[in-house]
């Protein structure tokens, strides 16, 4: 099963909202809301917190790509989200993250018995490439027991 399918599987606001996981690797994950009239805001777009969700939804893909191999000892969690909406986001958009800290740093701190937190930063943009919003996401590996 692959990232994508086990969050879909697992997370019932990714399947409600009918998520397309495109791409995710430890080094990027890339998710796509399609064009849902069923998600749209005043304006005829994406509502922002269709956004928020698509956003939050890549930056924990690639943590679960990341990190999958800690889960037996460590829960991921999100610690706090900033986003901010830039332009008129219309259509689908699509979501792309990248983690802010390199794997090896947060596994030896999760190693030496801390709660390691590192950011991961997404973009949101629309069909014509134009970024529509930015997020930043810090999550935490919290140590199991």
């Amino acid at each position: 099963m692959t990232v994508g399918e086990m969050l879909v599987a697992t997370v019932p606001m990714a399947r409600t909202l009918n998520l397309e996981f495109l791409e995710t690797t430890p080094a990027r994950a890339v998710v796509r809301l399609p064009d849902q009239a069923d998600y749209h805001n005043h304006v005829g777009g994406p509502h922002a917190g269709a956004m928020f969700t698509l956003a939050e939804s890549a930056s924990g893909a690639i943590v679960i790509a990341a990190f999958g191999d800690q889960m037996s000892r460590a829960v991921p969690l999100a610690v706090k989200a900033e986003i901010g909406y830039k332009k008129l986001a219309m259509g689908e958009v699509t979501a792309t993250a990248t983690l802010g800290r390199p794997i090896a740093d947060v596994v030896a701190e999760l190693d030496a018995g801390q709660r390691p937190e590192f950011p991961v930063a997404i973009e949101i943009t629309r069909a014509d490439g134009a970024v529509t919003g930015e997020m930043t996401v810090v999550w935490t590996l919290r140590p199991n027991g």
